[in-house]
């Protein structure tokens, strides 16, 4: 009877690892701000990224017009382009988040910029990032730092972050 009672709690703890991965979100009115990830950094960078998922569940549109964290002497919102078949950042003056989509922040693509890191970023820590959004105001969210390998804060990423913890 012991070891069936192990084996329910093992495959219980199994079946809810994927959940406890995923339950990393924030709201701001009808804004689901999902998965605040940041990359650690790779030696003494003085510069690192944010990524994160912005998903408005409301009916009207809203707008990411301010980004701001205590581990960064300032923070912007970026995009990388394409021009000429060169890759290039450009500064952003916001992020539209239109009803429906999500809007994916991610390496190669929109991204929030920690300029002048004031210490590393090391894997396992979290770090707070205050989002301004146009008409839901601001929330302060958690960044989870994840290792510099990481590409995409998905749940094997985060599984793997729970497993050094």
């Amino acid at each position: 009877m012991l070891k069936f009672r192990s084996w329910l709690l093992a495959m219980l703890c199994a079946a809810l690892l994927p959940l406890a991965a995923t339950a990393h979100e924030f709201k701001a009115g009808d804004l689901l701000i999902g998965h605040p990830w940041a990359r650690a950094s790779a030696g003494p960078a003085a510069n690192g990224a944010a990524y994160l998922t912005l998903t408005n569940n409301g009916k009207d549109s809203d707008r990411l017009v301010a980004v701001a964290s205590p581990v960064a002497d300032k923070a912007e919102l970026h995009v990388h382009l394409v021009e000429d078949g060169v890759m290039k950042m450009r500064s952003l003056d916001g992020i539209d988040v239109p009803p429906g989509a999500p809007i994916e922040l991610q390496p190669s693509g929109l991204h929030i910029m920690l300029l002048g890191l004031k210490a590393p970023l090391k894997e396992g820590d979290s770090f707070p990032l205050t989002l301004t959004f146009q008409k839901a105001g601001a929330v302060t969210v958690s960044v989870l730092v994840e290792g510099v390998a990481a590409s995409h804060g998905g749940a094997m990423d985060h599984m793997m972050m729970m497993k050094h913890n």
